[in-house]
């Protein structure tokens, strides 16, 4: 069962210590036991922790405690019920969002891995093709739910048993750019022009996933601005990815939002014959 912030009003958090010491391995924090730290980002640090309770592995997200405020608070508790319409194999969930000691805490499955460690290794076509299907996947769900992103990087794809991808903070992600930044939402070198500019739209994701399927593919992180190609386009060629999944890319990263596809809804209805046309076609030219 999936637990949200209650619904009373958090306390006033100007008043809160804002010069706590990091937590630190084997220290707990409620039922939960911290195991190592495993990220530290501009929003919060990140741990691998035991829930004690349930006896399972979790990984707990903390916020720097001064971004924690009433204000956040109420974004964070809007955002977590949104997140709670969404129920998909291809979205991380949240197990808990609670305050412990004074501190906002936010529990969810661990992974083994980001998809951003995952391209630090070699990366076959087929499994390429296998990570873009769910990771459109998870975000049309979210689209037909009426949600944006609005983060869409590799860092925010975990990777689970048997190379199942989840897409994490969902929800999370806008409330942490948006109290970072004061104003638009997003990651710089994995966004659009419209979303730098403070108007991100669904479109906005699929560009996002866009660039992601294109460094998978590629080994290249086209830097934008760019025109197509894109460098890194002809390693697509040497690797014998199909002309029309190249023409699906180029879509979905066309610097002119109107060019792309309209939501990620839309990707995953042309990714679906997509993906088995371009095994095929890589089966024939290993021949």
């Amino acid at each position: 069962m999936e637990h949200t912030l209650p619904e009373q009003k958090t306390r006033a958090f100007d008043a809160l210590p804002r010069s706590k010491p990091n937590l630190k391995a084997r220290q707990s924090v409620g039922k939960y036991r911290l195991q190592k730290l495993i990220g530290v980002g501009g929003f919060a640090r990140v741990y691998a922790a035991l829930d004690t309770i349930e006896g399972s592995q979790v990984a707990l997200k903390i916020p720097h405690e001064h971004y924690v405020d009433d204000e956040l608070m109420e974004a964070f508790r809007q955002e977590v019920r949104l997140l709670a319409r969404l129920d998909h194999p291809n979205i991380l969930t949240l197990k808990d969002a609670s305050i412990i000691d004074d501190r906002l805490v936010i529990a969810t499955r661990l992974g083994k891995e980001t998809l951003q460690d995952r391209l630090m290794r070699r990366m076959s076509v087929p499994t390429a093709l296998g990570f873009a299907e769910q990771m459109i996947a998870g975000v049309a769900h979210a689209h037909e739910a009426g949600l944006i992103h609005c983060d869409i990087k590799p860092e925010n794809f975990i990777v689970f048993e048997g190379d199942q991808l989840r897409l994490a903070d969902f929800g999370i992600a806008k409330v942490a750019t948006m109290t970072i930044s004061g104003s638009g939402t997003g990651t710089v070198g994995h966004m659009s022009t419209e979303q730098a500019m403070g108007k991100p739209s669904m479109r906005s994701d699929v560009f996002s996933l866009g660039l992601i399927i294109f460094r998978m593919l590629s080994g290249k992180w086209p830097e934008y601005p760019f025109e197509w190609p894109a460098p890194g386009t002809n390693n697509l060629r040497r690797k014998h990815v199909h002309p029309d999944l190249i023409a699906f890319i180029r879509k979905s990263i066309s610097p002119k939002p109107r060019d792309r596809f309209s939501d990620a809804i839309r990707m995953e209805e042309q990714f679906g014959p997509l993906h088995a046309k371009a095994l095929r076609h890589l089966k024939k030219a290993r021949r």
